[in-house]
């Protein structure tokens, strides 16, 4: 299916729905197809295809709203699909927050921001770079990478359409593509495993599988020969993998719906301090082959870039329509996310980093959801390694990290300049002035 056929899709949908008697609507329908390669100890394990279409349909009777779904793209399935959520409407309480974005901020202008480029790859030869990868990984060190999860080679296309009432129909094609590993070593009666992947909107800006598959199997054999530490206050690196978490806890505390329910430990903080001075934080939404761009958000509402923290100053929330009529403000474009946040970095190195640290915890990995977003209270087991005198010495395990986010984010000493290419947030390592390091023991 093509792009013009999903806006003739939605186009009819929008048009059962006024037959209904429903007083606005809006709609999106989508179409896709990927494959997924997966090799493991040089064997192929899993050949996957899929191909998911699906609409949704959103009706308005004023203030009341009903919403269904359907993966049946058929007439008689579209119609019933209307049918559903007129009828779910007719039961709903009134919200007068409810209802389309303001007409007057649907986007006017498309650019292409080169979001699709398929990947004519066929299953032979995903196989063939599957295993390369693998091989890397393993040929890192024979004695004591002993076992593996895998290889992965996984590739999508899709095409969406959105329309609404106010006559705006318009949609894109996007691609996205990946490369992964995984293997296990063992040592003394240990055993670790680790991993790395390279993701990207075209096949020929991923990283090579050789160089996916030997970083995996470094990853994993640094990890062995784990010492305790003693509990105590440490300042805290943050892998630049790891770093997009801390930018992606602020910005849920300044989206609208932790802000409207008042669970957010950023209340009321537009145009005041929550991060250290050096925070900069924009959102590019526009970037070319960009992870999270988009000319439009999923409400129609236009995109623009701008500058979300300046200086540790938060400048702006992140809102959908109905999030900011509930504030009493007008939504950010903002309606199912952020887009492509890029976070400036501090001009220091991986090991500049390091050297400022002195003496203190790598984290390269985290584990649950320590995170009370009414409070910031943060709390997560990790494992990495321990520095001295801005030398990696041991990796360490079974420890927790612990601290106030809102605190953490204002004790941000340095950002690194490693950024890892092709994510939605753009963001090297970094490094926090003090957190509470308590060992398993």
């Amino acid at each position: 299916m093509d792009l013009d056929t999903l806006k003739q899709i939605a186009e009819d949908v929008l048009k059962q729905a006024k037959l209904a008697g429903a007083s606005s609507a809006e709609t999106e329908v989508s179409y896709g197809t990927g494959q997924n390669v997966s090799v493991r100890l040089g064997e192929v394990e899993n050949i996957e295809y899929n191909r998911d279409k699906g609409v949704s349909v959103t009706v308005y009777f004023q203030d009341r709203k009903g919403h269904a779904s359907s993966s049946d793209l058929s007439p008689k399935a579209l119609k019933d699909t209307v049918e559903a959520a007129c009828n779910i409407a007719k039961f709903t309480a009134n919200d007068p927050f409810c209802g389309l974005a303001d007409a007057a901020l649907m986007a006017t202008e498309f650019p292409d921001l080169s979001l699709s480029h398929p990947w004519k790859i066929g299953v032979d030869d995903a196989i063939e770079i599957a295993k390369q990868c693998e091989r890397a990984a393993l040929d890192v060190d024979t004695k004591r990478i002993t076992n593996s999860e895998g290889a992965s080679i996984y590739t999508n296309a899709g095409v969406f359409a959105y329309a609404n009432s106010h006559g705006f129909n318009h949609g894109y094609p996007s691609t996205r593509h990946s490369i992964s590993c995984s293997v296990i070593a063992e040592a003394e009666e240990a055993m670790q495993r680790d991993y790395w992947y390279s993701s990207a909107r075209a096949a020929e800006d991923l990283d090579s599988a050789i160089a996916v598959g030997r970083c995996a199997g470094e990853r994993t054999v640094r990890r062995l020969g784990c010492k305790p530490i003693k509990t105590g206050q440490y300042p805290v690196l943050f892998e630049a993998p790891l770093a997009g978490s801390l930018i992606s806890s602020l910005i849920s505390a300044i989206s609208g719906g932790s802000l409207y329910r008042k669970s957010s430990f950023l209340l009321d903080s537009l145009g005041k301090s929550v991060g250290a001075p050096l925070l900069n934080i924009q959102e590019a939404p526009h970037l070319l082959k960009g992870s999270a761009s988009s000319p439009f958000d999923s409400e129609g509402v236009a995109t623009h870039a701008r500058q979300l923290v300046q200086n540790g100053v938060l400048q702006g929330y992140v809102l959908s329509s109905y999030s900011a009529r509930k504030l009493g403000m007008q939504t950010t474009g903002n309606a199912g996310g952020a887009h492509n946040l890029i976070v400036q970095d501090t001009q220091h190195s991986f090991d500049d980093l390091l050297k400022l640290m002195g003496t203190g915890l790598l984290v390269t990995e985290v584990l649950g959801h320590g995170l009370n977003m009414v409070t910031g209270d943060y709390s997560r087991g990790a494992a990495g390694f321990w520095v001295e005198n801005g030398v990696i010495v041991h990796p360490v395990e079974e420890i927790t990290i612990a601290g106030n986010m809102k605190e953490m984010l204002q004790s941000i000493i340095g950002i690194g300049t490693d950024v890892i290419p092709h994510s939605s947030k753009l963001i090297g390592s970094v490094l926090l002035e003090r957190m509470t390091v308590a060992a398993s023991d």
